[in-house]
C-alpha cells in the first residue's frame, strides 16, 4: 500500500474517532485529537458567504480547547439541558500538502436527542481540516466546521 493510501486510512480513523468521542461525551479525548498548536472553529456558512466573521465557536489554541472541556464538564454542569449526539462524517476530498500535512474536506450531519426523547438534526454542513499525519497516526492542526442550517437549539458540545 502506498503512503498516500496509508495516510488516508489514518485520516479516516481520525474522523471516525472524532465522531465517536464526541458521541460518548469524552471531551478530554476530543481535545487530544488536536496538535499542540491548533485551531477549532464553527461558522455559519451563510455568515461566511456574507463576509461576516462571526462564529459559534472559536478556539485558536489547545488551551482554549481545554477551557471548552472544563466549561462543558464543570462550569455549565447542571445549568444546561444535556443532549446526546450522533455524528455521521463522510470524507470526500484529501489533498497532500507535503511534509505529512493534508487538506481534508468532509460532509457531516450531527443528530441530537434531548432528555425528553425529542430528536432532530442539530447541524449539517462540511468540515475543512488540516491534518498532520505521521507514523503513529493523525491529528487535527485545524478544524473548521461550516454549518448549512440554523441549529434548532443552542450549541454546547463541539460539532
Amino acid at each position: 500500500m502506498n503512503t498516500y493510501r496509508e495516510n488516508c486510512h489514518k485520516i479516516d480513523d481520525l474522523l471516525a474517532t472524532y465522531g465517536y468521542v464526541l458521541d460518548k461525551k469524552e471531551f478530554e479525548n476530543w481535545a487530544g485529537l488536536f496538535t499542540d498548536e491548533c485551531a477549532y472553529n464553527v461558522f455559519s456558512l451563510d455568515n461566511v458567504e456574507r463576509g461576516l466573521p462571526l462564529a459559534y465557536m472559536m478556539d485558536d489554541n489547545r488551551a482554549r480547547l481545554l477551557d471548552r472541556v472544563k466549561f462543558i464538564e464543570e462550569v455549565w454542569a447542571g445549568t444546561i439541558d444535556p443532549y446526546r449526539t450522533r455524528h455521521t462524517i463522510q470524507r470526500n476530498m484529501t489533498v497532500d500538502l507535503g511534509d505529512g500535512l493534508y487538506e481534508v474536506h468532509s460532509n457531516f450531519i450531527v443528530a441530537y436527542t434531548e432528555a425528553s426523547g425529542t430528536a432532530g438534526i442539530i447541524a449539517m454542513g462540511h468540515y475543512e481540516d488540516t491534518v498532520q499525519v505521521n507514523e503513529s497516526g493523525a491529528l487535527f492542526v485545524s478544524k473548521n466546521a461550516y454549518i448549512d442550517n440554523t441549529p434548532p437549539r443552542y450549541l454546547v458540545y463541539p460539532l
